[in-house]
């Protein structure tokens, strides 16, 4: 045999070789796909839903996650019947997802309840401290991380705009939903906001979309000045009626989402949530890349929008003084 011949055989043999050794193998097998857990009490086709997704997707296909090619994700909504939450997060367990997605914090309860090893990434959720999702903002315990919203400094400001806008309040009617957990806290720091502006709170339980219609109705013998809604994702499922209730009662709402406003609310004051969902990408990108949930702090948020509808104060006879048309980010008609 030539030593032409001996080389080809030599290559040959070292091909077939590195085919069987482990690097081999490897080499052959398809690239694992990350699977990430995706828990809603919301429903997918509510709009403003299906923005928040979007902006999630957008977020990690900007860092390089593509649905279909190295990530799947495992959607769950509850259909607002958030009592379907906890089996829903205990179906993302059983599939062994590498990170669970809250979103709000009914979701995020869920997930605690299901797991306490799978990482679980907040959006949207109440104030994480107070409703004992995490120990510490700066270094969370346990499998808990994400966005936080800022309970306490958020209605301390809808509170303040509230007695800009509506001459001579005195009363303020708050709706809260004492089903979801980060409700407790934020009606504590409504409490402590209207001592420090002088003012009288009146809270009104709504457990379901069955008690809305009664908690307006008994709005009636304390003659409130005015409405907040606190964040919960039942109210905003119900959006459209509370707008309704509100319009037809003459009282002026601020709401902490955007959501009312489009819908016919007076002001909405609140973080940007689509925002937060795109933030919440890098936190899945971090821990599938191998980041510990300890290592990466709660974020609260950092963009905040003011949005007043001049045509639903011209209906409640209100002037928006200057100083919140100055700071509105955005003024419908």
């Amino acid at each position: 045999m030539g030593m032409r011949s001996l080389m080809a055989v030599a290559v040959v043999g070292l091909i077939v070789a590195l085919a069987f050794t482990p690097l081999g193998i490897e080499a052959q097998q398809t690239r694992r796909i990350a699977r990430i857990g995706f828990l809603s009490p919301s429903s997918p086709s509510d709009p403003r839903t299906r923005t928040f997704v979007e902006a999630f997707r957008e977020g990690l296909r900007d860092l390089g996650w593509v649905e279909g090619e190295n990530v799947t994700i495992e959607y769950r909504w509850a259909q607002e019947r958030t009592e379907r939450l906890l089996d829903l997060a205990r179906e993302l367990v059983r599939l062994n997802v590498d990170v669970v997605v809250a979103a709000t914090s009914p979701a995020v309860q869920a997930a605690k309840r299901a797991t306490v090893t799978i990482p679980i990434v907040m959006t949207n959720a109440g104030d994480a401290v107070a409703t004992g999702f995490v120990a510490r903002i700066a270094r969370p315990e346990a499998n808990i991380t994400g966005l936080s919203m800022m309970g306490g400094e958020l209605i301390g400001k809808q509170m303040q705009i509230l007695t800009e806008v509506v001459p001579n309040l005195s009363r303020v009617a708050l709706l809260w939903n004492p089903t979801n957990s980060s409700n407790a806290p934020q009606l504590r720091q409504a409490e402590d906001a209207v001592r420090a502006l002088g003012l009288r709170l009146y809270p009104l339980e709504v457990r379901g979309p069955d008690e809305i219609e009664g908690a307006f109705a008994a709005m009636t013998k304390d003659q409130p000045g005015a409405m907040i809604v606190l964040l919960d994702s039942m109210l905003v499922a119900n959006r459209a009626r509370i707008v309704e209730l509100a319009a037809k009662r003459h009282l002026p709402a601020i709401y902490g989402l955007t959501d009312f406003v489009k819908a016919g609310g007076l002001i909405a004051y609140g973080p940007n949530v689509s925002d937060m969902y795109r933030r919440a990408a890098a936190y899945v990108d971090k821990i599938l890349k191998g980041s510990k949930v300890a290592d990466l702090p709660v974020e609260q948020p950092t963009t905040f929008e003011l949005i007043v509808n001049l045509g639903a104060a011209k209906a409640l006879g209100l002037a928006i003084p200057p100083s919140i048309s100055a700071r509105a980010d955005q003024l419908v008609q």
